[in-house]
């Protein structure tokens, strides 16, 4: 069986984490260097088979604001199973590392699900956000229409209402 090794950005090793980049490269054909920041700074789930890396997803913090209100998120990033390793239940176990660590430490978990991805965070109580999206840009609040339907949301300790606007904290790059 798979192990998973979790860990914070700053106590992995600078080898394993250019092993856990090459292999999002390898895993999404629109990877870049803006995402692969977005996935450091926070809990990394490894999973190693037969001593090889073949898994990696990331918890990051960020601020979402809902309602009025300014929430801790963990946000999930850089969710990826090398090809010839998928179903065999590697992202659930990575997914249920961070999942775990989200319940204890904020206001809910969110993240931004491809099109493949979408029914697996929905069967694993994910929900998917039905307001609009945006984005607190230099300029101010900023709608994201392209990002409306992709967003996925694991309520915790939060009041949410799926139905009304989510906006997101300002990064480089893709911002959901």
């Amino acid at each position: 069986m798979a192990e998973v090794l979790t860990a914070h950005t700053a106590e992995i090793d600078t080898a394993v984490l250019e092993q856990a980049r090459e292999l999002l490269y390898a895993v999404f054909d629109d990877m870049t260097e803006q995402d692969w920041e977005h996935a450091l700074g926070g809990l990394h789930a490894l999973v190693r088979d037969e001593d090889e890396l073949v898994g990696h997803a990331s918890l990051v913090q960020r601020r979402l604001l809902h309602q009025g209100r300014a929430l801790r998120a963990g946000y999930v990033e850089g969710v990826g199973v090398r090809a010839d390793r998928r179903r065999r239940g590697h992202g659930a176990a990575m997914m249920h590392a961070l999942e775990r660590k989200a319940m204890r430490a904020y206001d809910l978990a969110a993240l931004a699900a491809t099109d493949e991805a979408a029914s697996f965070y929905a069967h694993r109580g994910w929900r998917l956000w039905l307001g609009p999206s945006s984005a607190l840009t230099p300029a101010g609040v900023r709608r994201t229409e392209g990002e409306d339907g992709c967003i996925y949301v694991l309520p915790l300790s939060a009041p949410l209402d799926l139905r009304q606007e989510l906006t997101c904290d300002w990064r480089d790059g893709d911002v959901w």
